[in-house]
């Protein structure tokens, strides 16, 4: 069979994601499934063709075609859909519910919509990032497909007609008007179940379960967009309660400039964003999952935190590079450097994320062991320098001392009565009257570190989480600053690298877009908040999911996709711009 991709890899904006929580599917506009790790998220590419490696599984017409599809309401489902000469095709598409966690259930349903549909289906899976061959390949007396890769056995059904090709398995579908066919994959890396699983069972099942896992969200502003933003954020969630940064690994921020990293792994910060975006819609399955994960790493570590783990509570493995082209513009490594880290900024989103899990009674008596460690370690190593919130060299950054601030006021304030409340107040007026000392600017804005004098949009966000009043001057001024030196056409970029133009450096950051409105809609600027929440929110790929980066120029999606924590503000800010802004803003606490 094939060692080399006949599915060639897309921009990213023509991506749609397929996720159960356990692992995710890319499947392009072509019908092919490009990415797919199993059995679980940072384990190796069965379908590996977007950066370069053998692997595919597609279901493409045949003849001459236009591309489209959505997602069904509040689901990842996924309808392809094609305008051919002859007529419309759909296949609708999802990796089937309730998950299993070492047994992935890929469904697929094509359906002739208009006029007669002729499709071209290939399967082509390679272990190893696709540097496994196909060991076994045998058909049964039932027509079901039994293959074998690596360490991984797979079960196809749908499919009796198929041949064995050079490109893979390859079969013919011709279906009248009106008629549809289902094609079902299994995948695992242990003995699958004697019995397959039924396509009509196994839809019906999916369909339950999606209803049941995303709310309705109408107090929001945006409901479509929050749903779709719930659901994936749902769909990166594992049964452990970790979440995974993103799907994918080694799609470049910027081409040939070497940013390219594997986000398959849990960051403690993004599972923070993600809980206190679901306490803002009041949604609490994402809050507790959170709260959960987070909880049990600083149970386990203490002050010896990790910015990231797996979705098992692992260590994150050590980056290394992968033999294999890349994606365009970029090459392949799995692992990350962030396992050597130290990111002081993650014990402040801790307790911002129990503070906010207090707030709605959430918090069990483990959540508050883990809130007292988290106390305990920024007691111990506020002073020390850290990564930040951007993974740079080690620093004494504002912005890990000014979370930490809010954290510690966050929790104090969910729960006055605790003893812990006046150790958190003590020590986050500590911080904050050191960090005043050394790292406001002379124009009055935050600066980044104390010997560095520019602005960092990443320093708008402590004080919208109560590290200070918004009334504060140095919260205004650090907020003019930000528009004045970081924004163009309403987009936000992190920060100055350096003199070149800032599009020049980077792609503007998705992130700080949804953080800039938020920052405006604290200071009652009600339209300006709209003006930069739309202006981002629109800033997706056509299956409305949003990667890390939006390069203006070229209006394309840059990193990898999709990217969790641009969702769950995404999220946040479309139930708080729903809102008065008073009774958030009244939450700021003192000038030190």
């Amino acid at each position: 069979m094939s060692t080399t991709p006949s599915f060639p890899p897309h921009a990213l904006h023509d991506y749609a994601l397929l996720a159960d929580g356990e692992r995710g599917a890319l499947i392009g506009p072509d019908g092919a499934v490009n990415w797919l790790c199993a059995p679980t998220w940072h384990d190796d590419a069965v379908f590996a063709s977007l950066i370069g490696g053998a692997g595919v599984y597609a279901v493409t017409p045949r003849g001459r075609w236009v591309p489209g599809g959505y997602y069904e309401e509040s689901s990842l489902v996924w309808r392809s859909r094609w305008i051919t000469t002859d007529g419309v095709i759909e296949c609708r598409e999802a990796l089937a519910l309730p998950a299993e966690r070492n047994r992935l259930v890929l469904l697929r349903q094509v359906k002739a919509v208009d006029g007669t549909a002729h499709l071209r289906v290939v399967l082509d899976p390679h272990a190893d990032y696709g540097r496994a061959p196909l060991t076994s390949t045998h058909r049964d007396d039932d027509g079901v497909w039994h293959l074998n890769t690596g360490r991984h056995r797979l079960r196809w059904q749908g499919a009796a007609s198929a041949t064995v090709r050079a490109e893979g398995l390859t079969a013919d579908i011709v279906l009248e008007p009106g008629e549809s066919h289902d094609l079902v994959l299994e995948c695992s890396d242990s003995p699958l179940p004697h019995t397959p699983p039924m396509a009509t069972r196994a839809w019906a099942a999916t369909e339950q379960a999606w209803r049941r896992k995303v709310p309705e969200l109408e107090q929001t502003v945006a409901p479509r967009d929050a749903r779709r933003a719930y659901a994936l954020l749902s769909g990166l969630t594992t049964h452990g309660g970790g979440m995974v940064a993103a799907a994918t690994t080694s799609l470049p921020e910027r081409a040939e400039a070497g940013r390219n990293y594997d986000y398959r792994y849990v960051w403690i910060r993004d599972q923070s964003y993600a809980g206190q975006a679901a306490a803002a819609v009041g949604a609490p399955e994402l809050l507790d999952a959170a709260v959960r994960f987070v909880g049990a790493r600083l149970l386990d570590n203490g002050p010896g935190l990790a910015p990231a783990y797996t979705v098992h509570g692992t260590p994150v493995p050590d980056q290394r590079e992968l033999d294999l082209p890349g994606y365009p513009g970029g090459f392949s490594r799995i692992g990350n450097h962030v396992e050597k880290q130290f990111q002081l900024d993650c014990f402040g989103e801790a307790l911002l994320l129990f503070a906010a899990a207090e707030r709605q009674d959430r918090l069990d008596g483990e959540g508050w062991k883990a809130a007292e460690i988290a106390v305990r370690s920024v007691a111990e190593r506020w002073r020390e320098p850290d990564a930040g919130i951007w993974e740079l060299d080690d620093r004494v950054w504002t912005h890990s001392r000014l979370t930490c601030v809010a954290g510690l006021r966050a929790l104090a304030e969910a729960a006055p009565g605790r003893p812990l409340a006046g150790t958190c107040t003590d020590l986050a007026g500590r911080i904050l009257a050191d960090t005043s000392v050394t790292s406001v600017h002379p124009d009055g804005h935050w600066q980044r570190t104390p010997d560095d004098p520019k602005v960092d949009a990443a320093l708008l966000l402590p004080s919208l989480r109560g590290a200070l009043a918004a009334d504060d001057p140095r919260v205004r001024a650090t907020l003019a600053a930000c528009r004045e030196r970081l924004t163009q056409d309403h987009f936000v970029y992190r920060f100055r690298h350096d003199d070149r133009p800032l599009e020049e450096a980077e792609g503007a950051f998705l992130l700080c877009g949804f953080l800039m409105a938020l920052a405006e809609h604290e200071q009652g600027n009600t339209a300006e908040a709209f003006r930069w929440f739309e202006r981002n929110r629109g800033a997706c790929g056509a299956s409305g999911l949003y990667a890390e980066e939006f390069d203006i120029a070229q209006r394309q999606l840059r990193g990898n996709l999709p990217q969790a924590f641009v969702h769950a503000l995404l999220l946040e800010t479309a139930a708080r711009l729903a809102q008065d802004p008073g009774p958030h803003r009244a939450r700021g606490r003192g000038r030190s």
